[in-house]
């Protein structure tokens, strides 16, 4: 493996004031973002990615593998740029930040912040760079919310839209997100979120990461990979007295290595986050949002996703087609659940490729799909009955 492709740029955006949809206010708040490539003098090669969950502006350090030349993202051509969302605690402006009003961290007075209030202040950032439209806004799950939030919002500054597994949360979303918010909160070290850096909820941390990590895989995954192997010490479960697989192990093991690089009050910010998310707030209905749209879009289904299931992208995919827009759907086949995205990233190149290169040359969503049939891990890809 090489190494990893470094930012032409990192740093911090300075956003002051800021009104939040909650009605709460930031005041000095920061973005933290970075750069890969350069700017056109123009400033029309501007393509802007939206982090996951617990990502970070540093793109190259999660998705590699579409930065490069003759990949998605060719830094020969494209400036492609990553903003840390509010709520974060990897630079942005969130619980770990201090609060200008009392001088110590926000903690849990950290106020609720919306997807569309990222998108805000991502605008602002990207106006002080002088880019008024963006070539492609690509992300998944809340980044891919992000990515739909831009098109609706904002649809003159965006050409082309890529949201990967991502839909509003259904009941059996908002429901993972609340236990792990429980395990978090039940946890004696959270203090009420006033727990002192270092010394946080990390047996309640870990256990939400783990339950996380089992809403971003597949049974197939998990079976294929671990079945009821015994832990890692050979013992019979059985005979050991634990009753211990080896699938447990992984899970401690994911638990133990995120808390060592994420803060339990900015889980609990950003699924609330994701959890309010709704498109169609502030309209009469999903239609009248989703009409606004003007950009080119492309909606990702994963087979085994069953925390944003396939059939709901596939029903968003129909409803945006229904409201007038460019919309294609496509859906990749892979044992990997939500986590698809990050895990075979291989399987998003070309489909990304082709959208950006077939909109510059204008071609229709029907010769999109054609070319996306030929892919083996493509299942069922849809195109508009009009085409």
């Amino acid at each position: 493996m090489g190494q990893t492709i470094q930012p032409s740029f990192e740093g911090d955006f300075q956003l002051g004031r800021f009104r939040l949809d909650s009605g709460g206010e930031l005041r000095g708040g920061v973005l933290h973002y970075a750069i890969y490539g350069q700017l056109n003098q123009d400033r029309s090669n501007a393509v802007l990615v939206c982090h996951a969950l617990s990502g970070s502006a540093r793109v190259a350090d999660w998705w590699a593998d579409l930065l490069g030349e003759g990949s998605a993202f060719d830094l020969g051509r494209d400036c492609v740029i990553c903003i840390n969302i509010l709520g974060s605690c990897y630079g942005s402006t969130g619980p770990t930040s201090v609060n200008p009003e009392t001088g110590q961290p926000y903690g849990p007075d950290f106020p609720l912040v919306s997807v569309r209030d990222s998108v805000r202040a991502q605008t602002t950032l990207l106006d002080s760079l002088g880019i008024s439209r963006v070539r492609a806004i690509i992300g998944g799950s809340i980044g891919g919310m992000q990515a739909l939030e831009w098109a609706i919002q904002f649809p003159e500054r965006v050409a082309n839209v890529i949201c990967i597994g991502a839909t509003p949360c259904g009941a059996l979303a908002l429901a993972l997100n609340h236990v792990q918010r429980k395990a978090i909160q039940l946890d004696p070290a959270f203090r009420g979120g006033r727990y002192e850096p270092g010394q946080g909820p990390s047996a309640g941390l870990s256990v939400a990461r783990g339950l996380a990590m089992c809403t971003y895989k597949s049974g197939e995954l998990f079976n294929e990979r671990y079945g009821r192997n015994p832990n890692r010490n050979g013992e019979n479960p059985f005979e050991s007295g634990e009753g211990r697989f080896d699938v447990a192990g992984y899970l401690d093991y994911q638990g133990q290595i995120f808390v060592r690089r994420f803060d339990a009050n900015s889980y609990i910010t950003i699924t609330r986050t994701m959890d309010t998310f709704d498109f169609a707030r502030g309209f009469a209905t999903s239609q009248d949002a989703l009409c606004r749209i003007k950009a080119r879009v492309l909606l990702v289904g994963i087979s085994s996703d069953w925390l944003f299931p396939a059939a709901d992208v596939r029903a968003l995919a129909s409803d945006t087609e229904s409201a007038g827009v460019d919309c294609s759907y496509v859906e990749i086949e892979s044992d990997h659940g939500h986590d698809a995205f990050l895990a075979e990233p291989h399987k998003l190149l070309p489909l990304v490729s082709g959208m950006l290169r077939d909109g510059d040359a204008g071609n229709t969503r029907a010769k999109r799909s054609e070319e996306w049939k030929e892919f083996d891990f493509v299942a069922r890809p849809v195109a508009s009955p009009a085409d």
